[in-house]
């Protein structure tokens, strides 16, 4: 009878063994799902490309040593529905990512937005090379027409078309379609102020982001933009030359070495503006949102004239008579020789 009984108590024994351990090993697995990942503290990234399923990526996770528990997150999202939901593209993640929190992640597809930003005053080059040179863009061969054509622009210089600005994009984004974006949002903001313009010379959207381009590169003093717009505007308005560097400069191209000369200012062409009467043919830069506004709304003034302090801060002196510019010239030169070298 002893003997019979151990016969009937040893499997009862490694039933209920077995059936605790078994519970034990799916509460933990359960559990897991809301313990954070193995991340290391500098953080980790997960790249999951287009078509792969889901425990292909926590395999991957789980062999780099960051997910304990890889078939529990696999059954979890099998019981769920969001096994065949995930997202292809970048995801960083850092010390309390949790598995359930990665699927999520995952399905919602929040990939890790990396960013450029474009600097007011670049010209075209500057911007198409710093597009070209960002690590998690997707670079392009087409030149200056062909990328004006691919955004709907054909024959429009591209030129000031684009809008200083930070801009977030996925990895594999293309250079096509963030010049697009930043594009659209120029457009919007030059729309946007030429709705808003008041007492002005220009006659056109595009005439506002020419002399736009021409003040963000006149100054960096956001209380002077609107007053050299008023300048410019007051030279429009009597047929005067504007008589601008920056357009000189511009038309230079590579050939400026950083020292203006009275040759070059004698040297007609199409962006000199000493030589010739109105705007020149295109912008010469990205102007920033102030500058737009600046160049639309214009503060009035008597001034036709106006030239650097020499002063750090970059302020200008401005003139309603050749004979007060002349003098603020002759200050500016004072200024020069008198500064610390």
């Amino acid at each position: 009878m002893a003997r019979l009984r151990k016969r009937v108590w040893i499997p009862l024994l490694v039933i209920v063994a077995t059936t605790t351990a078994a519970g034990w090993i799916a509460l933990r697995a359960w559990h897991s799902l809301d313990e954070p990942l193995h991340v290391p503290p500098e953080g980790a990234w997960l790249q999951v490309d287009s078509g792969t399923p889901l425990r292909r990526v926590t395999a991957d996770l789980a062999a780099r040593g960051i997910l304990a528990w890889p078939g529990a997150l696999d059954m979890y999202a099998r019981s769920t529905g969001h096994a065949t939901r995930i997202r292809a593209g970048e995801y960083q993640l850092s010390a309390d990512t949790t598995p359930r929190k990665l699927l999520a992640k995952l399905v919602a597809g929040q990939v890790y937005l990396h960013q450029l930003t474009v600097i007011e005053g670049w010209r075209f080059v500057d911007l198409l090379a710093a597009v070209r040179a960002h690590p998690a863009i997707k670079a392009g061969t087409l030149d200056a027409a062909a990328l004006m054509a691919a955004l709907g622009e054909p024959g429009v210089p591209p030129e000031g078309q684009f809008y200083p600005d930070t801009y977030s994009f996925p990895r594999g984004t293309s250079d096509v379609e963030l010049l697009r974006v930043a594009h659209r949002a120029l457009e919007d903001h030059l729309d946007q102020a030429w709705q808003r313009r008041t007492a002005t010379q220009l006659t056109s959207p595009y005439e506002a982001l020419i002399l736009a381009s021409i003040i963000e590169k006149e100054t960096a003093l956001p209380s002077e933009r609107r007053l050299i717009s008023g300048v410019f505007q007051q030279r429009l308005k009597r047929n005067m030359r504007l008589q601008t560097d920056p357009t000189v400069i511009y038309g230079l191209g590579d050939a400026f070495d950083g020292n203006l000369r009275r040759a070059d200012l004698e040297r007609d062409g199409p962006y000199n503006t000493y030589t010739r009467t109105g705007l020149p043919p295109t912008p010469i830069a990205l102007p920033s949102g102030a500058s737009i506004e600046a160049a639309v709304a214009p503060e009035p003034t008597d001034a036709l004239f106006f030239v650097a302090t020499g002063r750090p801060d970059g302020s200008h002196t401005f003139s309603a008579t050749l004979e007060q510019h002349t003098e603020a010239v002759r200050a500016y030169l004072r200024q020069l020789r008198t500064a610390p070298q």
